[in-house]
């Protein structure tokens, strides 16, 4: 059985990692347009440098990986499994998940400017001894400028192509903590089968079709939930 989770912020808010839109999100403190949009970044680049910075910080010391992630990688054993990821951290990674497309980018990753093929995980050799620290002065091996390998709004998502393919082979599409108003991302539930089932896991679910099977929870719960019906199904 092929299984496709697509994951958005609600997945990793009970590890810490703070979500965009929900009160309190990040949305609310920085705004958007300035820290993740393409004309952002050509206005001021050096605050996009402190933003991604700061959430590299913080989720190196003090985020980790929760029991829907890790439950989501062992799953791995029991089916053929792929992520989706909306988020740019990587806490499915570090809990296990070997098979993870990210559709907005790597917090973790800068690209050069110059040549975006060029990508770097932070810390890295090949840029300065500042870690996970990065300003419009870091330089790449090649000395080209960095940026972070993060899509901007206004910016194509190179992957989705991908990310349609994979949905339209999964017999199990699973849809966690995600308000499914954010595009292209939203719109990969238009491309599932029509004999394939879908789960969806969020505390404030969206408004869906009743083909789609809610589990009206948080992530840890859901995921947990899920794998029981599965398994009965099976």
């Amino acid at each position: 059985m092929k299984i496709v989770v697509s994951t958005g912020a609600g997945v990793s808010a009970e590890s810490g990692m703070p979500t965009y839109r929900d009160a309190g999100g990040l949305w609310d403190n920085y705004p958007v347009m300035e820290v993740a949009s393409a004309e952002g970044y050509a206005r001021n680049p050096s605050l996009i440098h402190e933003f991604y910075s700061n959430m590299r910080t913080k989720m190196s010391r003090d985020v980790k990986p929760n029991a829907a992630h890790l439950a989501l990688a062992e799953m791995e054993s029991e089916y053929d499994m792929h992520i989706i990821t909306q988020n740019v951290d990587d806490l499915h990674e570090r809990a296990g998940s070997s098979r993870v497309l990210h559709l907005h980018g790597e917090l973790m990753k800068v690209r050069s400017v110059r040549c975006p093929d060029r990508i770097y995980t932070l810390p890295c050799d090949a840029l300065s001894d500042k870690g996970l620290v990065t300003t419009m002065d870091t330089r790449d091996e090649y000395g080209d400028a960095v940026r972070p390998h993060i899509v901007f709004f206004g910016e194509d998502v190179p992957d989705f192509a991908s990310a349609v393919s994979l949905v339209e082979q999964a017999d199990v599409l699973v849809i966690i903590g995600t308000s499914l108003v954010v595009y292209p991302a939203a719109a990969l539930l238009h491309y599932v089968r029509p004999d394939a089932r879908v789960f969806y896991i969020d505390p404030h679910p969206a408004a869906v079709s009743s083909r789609v099977t809610v589990i009206p929870t948080v992530a840890t719960e859901g995921v947990a939930r899920l794998r029981e019906m599965l398994k009965q199904s099976c």
